[in-house]
């Protein structure tokens, strides 16, 4: 099978995807691109079978009723959400408060943060891949799955922080990983892409989506409990690794 990574940007720049073709306890790198567009991530998700996406697929089920009591100037709705905690309901999701309470990382709000730009592209690109191949559900059980790469990394043993930008020491702690990456994993092939990776972290961040995908569509994963599967529909839910690294080959 073939997977698909897509660190998905506000724009097209800054939008990196990677696909991977696993075949004979292996898997090999065979495409990376750099300022994707949306038809370019719709194609791409026709010719794999499971797609890592690295940005949220909904917002909180609070906010809209919180937005239409706003527009409408009905109380009841706003003061719901009067004080911090009210507020967090807002800015966070159930699969957002999971992956910290399994991680200690904290998802950026898709409401309140700088993901709100990003989720909104997002969601056309939803409506285009359902146009085009049907609609996928937001929980990952189709073949559209929410990632979360600086999660994935930390699951699977891979210490990766301080990676992002254009910096020297950016680069640097970039190489490190993507050492600590081939090391854990020797059993994928780069392809020759290791400078370009090692030059973005766009394009090394779609790379994890797509071995993140590799796991959701092997059920290693985890999932959303009996209780929060209806927000997942609706809100989205975060995949992260229940296996090794290793697993993937499987």
């Amino acid at each position: 099978m073939r997977t698909l990574g897509v660190d998905l940007a506000a724009a097209t720049r800054k939008t990196a995807a990677a696909v991977i073709d696993w075949t004979g306890g292996g898997a090999q790198l065979v495409h990376l691109s750099l300022d994707v567009t949306d038809e370019e991530i719709v194609d791409l998700f026709g010719s794999t079978g499971m797609t890592g996406i690295d940005c949220p697929v909904g917002w909180p089920d609070a906010f809209l009723p919180f937005l239409a009591g706003h527009l409408k100037f009905d109380a009841h709705p706003v003061l719901d959400h009067d004080g911090i905690e009210g507020r967090r309901l807002l800015a966070y999701r159930d699969t957002d408060r999971f992956v910290t309470g399994r991680t200690r990382l904290i998802p950026l709000s898709v409401s309140a943060d700088r993901l709100a730009h990003p989720a909104m592209r997002c969601a056309v690109i939803q409506a285009k891949i359902a146009r085009d191949h049907g609609r996928q559900p937001r929980d990952g059980s189709g073949r559209l799955a929410e990632v979360y790469p600086a999660a994935s990394l930390k699951l699977w043993g891979i210490h990766a922080r301080g990676y992002k930008g254009r910096g020297a020491p950016e680069s640097e702690r970039l190489r490190l990983i993507l050492d600590n990456l081939e090391t854990a994993a020797p059993w994928l092939d780069l392809a020759g892409h290791r400078d370009d990776l090692a030059a973005s972290d766009d394009m090394f961040d779609a790379v994890i989506a797509s071995l993140t995908a590799r796991a959701v569509s092997l059920g290693q994963t985890l999932r959303p409990a009996a209780d929060q599967g209806a927000a997942a529909l609706s809100e989205g839910w975060i995949h992260v690794p229940s296996g090794l690294l290793a697993d993937l080959t499987g």
